[in-house]
């Protein structure tokens, strides 16, 4: 197969794929800031710049850019609608190491894998069952389970790893309501719903107490360090998103090159 950018998805979806908020028609694109912290939540590793939009003939959703400490960008991931929210087709690329991975429906939907700059693209079909959750979209199934998740249940979906080109299970219970910053919230765990599940890290999640927004993220990440590793993160999303300042637009950060090396 060859590396080749995905197709987007030529057709507008009815839903957008907000990730955060959910938007009108013909909005103009709205971003957010976010910061990864290692896993004491204090040490910063990495910023994010999350961008939705929902009125592009191109059918581009989400754009997430990854950036060193000095704000230059070394990652991106790109996100198209899908006819269903909780499944778009996305590409992630980092620069630093060559890795790539995503979902496109050229002749069918595929998932795709590329461990280093060096190595070939690895893809196969990828059939996405009912309850298939990629990416992203991992948010909006949680939205759509919101009453149960509220009510005090236990909410089950199948989770993409696109490394392994497959898709596990995963459960997500209520722990608890909080203050999170001075507001209501609800903190969830999602674990993986096998019985080895209890040798795979946890992952934490806070939404503010209506579902809407993603707060925080507390688990394992998807950058690798310089290892090649998952490490550990805590990701928060202290402010919702909003109008970009002048200067800032979707169009110049989906054209901004990615830096090979963020430095020491």
């Amino acid at each position: 197969m060859p590396d080749r950018p995905i197709r987007p998805w030529p057709t507008a979806c009815l839903l957008p794929l907000g990730l955060f908020v959910a938007l009108p028609l013909a909005a103009a694109p709205l971003r957010q800031q976010a910061q990864a912290f290692a896993a004491d939540g204090r040490t910063p590793l990495y910023g994010e710049v999350h961008w939705t939009a929902t009125d592009r003939d191109d059918g581009l959703a989400r754009l997430v850019l990854y950036t060193c400490a000095d704000g230059r960008p070394f990652a991106r991931k790109t996100l198209w609608r899908r006819d269903r929210p909780q499944a778009p087709d996305f590409q992630f690329d980092d620069r630093r190491s060559g890795y790539r991975e995503g979902v496109r429906s050229d002749d069918g939907r595929q998932v795709f894998v590329r461990a280093d700059a060096d190595a070939a693209v690895a893809s196969q079909a990828l059939q996405v069952p009912a309850d298939g959750v990629i990416d992203a979209g991992f948010v909006e199934a949680i939205r759509a389970q919101w009453p149960v998740l509220a009510a005090g249940d236990t909410a089950r979906f199948r989770f993409l790893v696109p490394s392994m080109q497959r898709f596990v299970p995963v459960k997500v219970e209520p722990v608890g309501t909080e203050r999170w910053d001075g507001q209501a919230a609800l903190r969830l765990r999602m674990t993986l719903d096998q019985w080895f599940g209890f040798a795979v890290p946890a992952t934490s999640l806070v939404f503010s107490a209506d579902g809407a927004r993603l707060l925080e993220f507390a688990g394992t990440g998807n950058v690798r360090d310089r290892r090649g590793r998952h490490p550990q993160v805590r990701i928060v999303f202290a402010q919702p998103p909003g109008p970009a300042a002048a200067g800032d637009t979707l169009e110049r950060d989906l054209a901004r090159p990615l830096a090979a090396d963020c430095g020491p």
